[in-house]
């Protein structure tokens, strides 16, 4: 392209030296020079930018070092800033030109100091007529009294900033003023440097030090490019307020302190002010939902930045006073656009502007004989799913449904996302009441913000760090906090209480020595899509009846609970990530509640959850899996309903460069397509499970070898005096229990850090007694039925590096409907039970070691469970109770033991074994065996009875069959099915190959005989 014969490169040499005034004229001529004038924007729109003496660099405090978009947009954005003061007539829309030729007309500029017209700024005011400018010539002006500001006027030190001191306490009485360029200092006889009651001030790059602005409605403020130092801002009741790139540092209490609902009396400034604040929005800053690099302590800040740009500021330039009209004409973006803009720098008068320099640049161990003899005598319970229920469940309730819907769902939102789902969160994020702050710094003070007595504030971009808290918000007041960074405070980052709400997004809240949010007494904010890291304690502490939705958050890295709820905390905590802290992932403590759904809980040091004291949370449909300790644990008094989550390790052994991979929800690795998931099982004895083994590659997510992944703890750990409702949960791959319950109480030492009572509530504590929940009848759904005793149900335990369930209780537990795989030990031990453990309608097959063992003295009823192909014995019992309606089919040993002085009813069982007995007794074992139907195997043994305890047991009434054609086989487990009950499961529907569908368990069965005319009745 080339412009009047000459290349645009010269062209734009050539116009790099022209002054403002002259650039506005070249912009007019046509075209082709007007997008001329706009490509100066890295070079002459830089210089006139950073020359100017009214701002300072756009990014100043936070981010001097980086280039804005368009030098010239912030050039005009300041400009209009810059202007606000003198809008205050109401004229007509039609008579604006006509305003500003009026406020032109008589303006003057009068001259204060040594040298000047005048010699104090008093005497300058008394002479002042509207819209003049005060000149401050550089040296100290002090004023003895208060000056009364009676008058609009502009005041503006000449020279550089420093060189102009103003001691005063001025009290604006005018609609309208601006004061640029000057440092304020207190008087002797007060600290207050400025205050309005009604009227509209405008501070621009002036610095205040050791004192105080005062703003009361309908007062209004806008401060921009000021430095406070030990000073602070205290606004009361203002209806909207903007302070823009300011710094505040050594406050000796809160830098800027909002009080007041916003007032309804609105000064006139206020529309200008919402106009402004809207087209300096800041650029919404989006990561990538996907990404969640590993924790680094010291990097998050900078990587919100995004890729920096330095720029050099352009030495030996001079430093000049703001626009001359006509020459920032090439400011406008089009013909028609900013009218207003265009028509303020036609107004102003037009100064010649020096010229530039412009130099800125741009295990199978059977034999094959063994197999075949027994293929001829294996009972068909696979038709019927015993040992397929966990294919079933694996694949079409867990598999298809869970984890493709958890990979979908589970991945984390944007804030973009959030906004447009949440319409609440979206309102809030676009409210302008209040006081505005973008892109200020607040250090080395004690307190950041602080709003009370239903106060509000909106805080954007801005930076806080090295203070004692960096915001409290208390009294139903309501903060907005977009995009800023707190670090390094003292105590808690955020801190919310007394009914305070509002809405946290998108912030970067890390390193502060309490926790980074701190929500108490019904506060009730939106916590959303921030990262909340590093912190010394918790992440986020939830306490003393405090609520609040805390959702897609990044929370990891933290020395204590990623979130800590306790004495009546009732939050809803969904779509989080929260990974690598030093303690539990969540912390539910002290009668603390909370609705805990569908987060991504992995690598923390201690328990993904951990529920203690009385604790009640509703944890549902979360991802806990790669800690180094247990999945969840339920301490001493814990309770809540713990639901539909995956709970899983990593199976020893699996590869970790697997090709069925898909993206994992942290974006660390990935997790296993659901069609993977399906995988015949290599880890099952004979092969015979089929649908589970693909969950061997779950955890390969994080590209871990074996011996480092995987919960290294039990799926679930809880105390004898807890009573949780475990359900429908997938419990696999963790290194040792899959469920465990044990005889114990939490001691001191059993704290994980942080989580045994270190940190101080003791104002909750002595409150939380009497303080109810007017909400709690909401907060709990009505199918959660209460429960009395511990409830382990619907569960799905498998391939863990130990029993399935392991049992050492004082308290009784109930085991119900779950399917016990897998396991590398056996599927149930109860080692303790000194009250009833009942044990019903369970699958347990496929376990390395034998299907139920009970320790003597242990009370159990064993009642209508699948005991399939485990490779030890199916049931073996030293304690005492009931062992009726199960079917215990396949085992490689024995299928029932009675050992030393067990003393157990066992009745209407059906029972086979291939090489052993179906019913062994030995020792001193004792009851009544009656009822049962044994299917001989190969070995032709069936009952093994010891002489010696003829008299102290009866065995009676029991039917030995032996069939010749499978098919006959095949009828007797059909009345009833085998065992847990399938619905629909009908022989001709089901085929014993790797792909057949069932249906699902049946729930719970409350005891007594439920075979209603059974193959039992046929036969006796």
């Amino acid at each position: 392209m080339e412009v009047g014969g000459l290349p645009v490169e010269l062209w734009q040499l050539i116009l790099s030296y022209l002054h403002l005034p002259d650039l506005g004229h070249c912009s007019l001529v046509c075209r082709a020079w007007y997008e001329l004038v706009l490509s100066l924007d890295k070079t002459r729109w830089r210089q006139l930018c950073l020359s100017c003496l009214e701002h300072r660099h756009p990014n100043w405090p936070n981010q001097p070092g980086v280039e804005p978009e368009s030098w010239r947009e912030a050039f005009k954005q300041h400009y209009l800033a810059s202007k606000t003061w003198t809008k205050n007539t109401q004229d007509l829309e039609s008579s604006n030109c006509l305003s500003l030729f009026r406020r032109r007309k008589g303006r003057r500029r009068l001259c204060v100091g040594t040298g000047g017209e005048f010699s104090s700024l008093r005497a300058a005011l008394a002479a002042a007529s509207s819209y003049d400018c005060l000149m401050l010539l550089p040296g100290v002006h002090e004023e003895q009294s208060e000056v009364l500001l009676k008058v609009p006027v502009e005041v503006v030190g000449q020279g550089k900033l420093g060189d102009v001191a103003l001691l005063v306490s001025i009290d604006q009485h005018c609609p309208t003023a601006r004061l640029c360029n000057v440092v304020f200092m207190p008087a002797r006889f007060t600290s207050v440097l400025y205050k309005t009651t009604s009227g509209y001030v405008q501070f621009d790059n002036c610095n205040f030090e050791s004192g105080q602005l005062q703003i009361h409605a309908p007062g209004t403020c806008q401060v921009k490019f000021c430095t406070f130092s030990q000073s602070s801002i205290h606004l009361r009741s203002v209806a909207l307020c903007v302070l823009e790139n300011c710094e505040f540092t050594g406050s000796e209490n809160a830098s800027v302190t909002v009080e007041g609902c916003p007032s309804s009396d609105r000064n006139w400034a206020c529309k200008h002010l919402a106009m402004l604040a809207k087209s300096c929005a800041a650029s919404m800053w989006e990561p990538d939902p996907a990404s969640c690099p590993v924790a680094k302590r010291d990097g998050w800040g900078k990587s919100l930045l995004g890729p920096v740009k330095t720029c050099e500021i352009v030495a030996g330039e001079e430093q000049s006073s703001f626009l001359s009209a006509a020459g920032a004409q090439a400011l406008l973006g089009s013909a028609q656009e900013d009218t207003e803009f265009g028509e303020n720098l036609r107004a102003v008068k037009e100064e010649e502007y020096p010229a530039l320099d412009s130099n800125s640049s741009d295990s199978d161990l059977r034999s094959d004989d063994e197999e075949d003899a027994q293929a001829v005598y294996q009972l068909p319970y696979q038709a019927h799913s015993p040992s397929h229920t966990l294919a079933d469940i694996t694949d079409s309730r867990l598999q298809s449904n869970r984890l493709h819907t958890l990979q979908r769902d589970l991945k984390l939102k944007s804030l973009q996302q959030e906004l447009q789902q949440d319409k609440e969160a979206q309102s809030l994020a676009n409210s302008l009441q209040g006081c505005i702050i973008r892109q200020c710094l607040f250090r080395d003070g004690k307190g950041g913000i602080f709003i009370y007595s239903q106060g509000q504030a909106k805080l954007e971009g801005s930076i806080f760090r090295d203070l004692t808290y960096a915001v409290r918000c208390i009294q139903n007041s309501k903060v907005i906090m977009l995009r800023n960074d707190i670090h390094h405070c003292k105590a808690s980052g955020i801190f919310l209480r007394l009914s305070a709400g509002g809405l946290i997004a998108d912030n970067n809240i890390h390193s502060n020595c309490e926790a980074g949010v701190d929500i108490r007494k019904g506060a009730n904010p939106l916590v959303l899509c921030n990262k909340i890291h590093s912190g010394l304690r918790s992440g986020i502490v939830v306490v003393g009846n405090g609520k609040g939705i805390i959702r897609s958050n990044q929370i990891y890295g933290n020395k204590e609970a990623g979130i800590y709820i306790l004495y009546n905390g009732n939050p809803a905590v969904s779509g989080n990530h929260i990974f690598q802290g030093l303690a539990a992932g969540i912390a539910v403590n002290e009668n603390g509640r909370g609705q805990i759904t569908g987060n991504v809980i992995c690598e923390n040091q201690w328990g993904g959850a951990d529920i203690r004291h009385g604790g009640d949370p509703v944890l549902r449909n979360n991802l806990i899996s790669c800690g180094y300790s247990d999945g969840v644990v339920v301490g001493e008094r814990g309770k809540g309903l713990i639901e539909g989550n995956a709970i899983y390790g990593e199976e020893a052994g699996s590869g970790e460069n697997d090709s069925r991979l898909l993206p994992c929800p942290l974006g660390l690795a990935g997790l296993p397509s659901t069609s993977s998931v399906l995988q015949d099982c290599a880890g099952c004895p004979g092969g015979t499970c089929s649908g589970s083994g693909g969950l061997q590659a779950l955890l390969s997510w994080w590209a871990m070898p074996p011996s480092t992944a995987g919960n290294k703890g039990c799926g679930v750990w809880m105390t004898s005096s807890s009573l949780p409702h475990l359900i429908n949960n997938q419990i696999s791959h963790n290194s040792i229990y899959g469920v465990a319950v044990f005889c114990r109480k939490d001691n001191a030492g059993d704290y994980p850090p942080g989580q045994g009572g270190s940190e101080s509530f003791q104002e909750e504590r002595e409150g939380a007694g009497g303080e109810n929940d007017l909400d709690s009848e909401e907060e709990y759904p009505a199918s959660r039925r209460p429960i009395r005793v511990a409830l382990v149900e619907l569960n799905s335990i498998n391939h863990n590096g130990a029993a399935g369930l392991h049992i050492k209780s004082s308290e009784a537990v109930n085991i119900i409907a779950n399917v016990i795989h897998a396991n590398r030990n056996g599927g149930v031990a109860v080692l303790q039970s000194s009250q009833l453990t009942r044990i019903a309608n369970n699958s347990i097959s496929c376990n390395s070691r034998g299907g139920v063992l009970v320790e003597a003295e242990c009370q159990v009823e064993l009642r209508g469970n699948g005991i399939y192909e485990n490779s030890s014995h199916g049931i073996v019992s030293k304690g005492e109770g009931v062992i009726a309606e199960n079917d215990v089919i396949g085992n490689h040993r024995c299928g029932l033991q009675l050992l030393q002085a067990a003393n157990m009813k066992v009745t209407k069982n059906r029972i086979q074994s291939f090489r052993d007995y179906g019913i062994a007794l030995f020792g001193e074992a004792k009851g009544l065996v009656q009822e049962n139907l044994i299917f001989q195997g190969r070995s032709k043994k069936s009952i093994l009875r010891p002489i010696s305890n003829a008299e102290d047991c009866v065995i009676q009434n029991n039917v030995l069959l032996t069939f010749k054609k499978r098919f006959d086989m095949e009828c007797m487990l059909i009345n009833p099915p085998a065992r847990p009950h399938i619905e629909g499961g009908a022989v001709e529907s089901c085929t014993a190959a790797g792909g057949q569908r069932v249906s699902s368990i049946t729930t719970r069965v409350d005891g007594g005989c439920h075979n209603h005319g059974s193959i039992f009745c046929t036969i006796l």
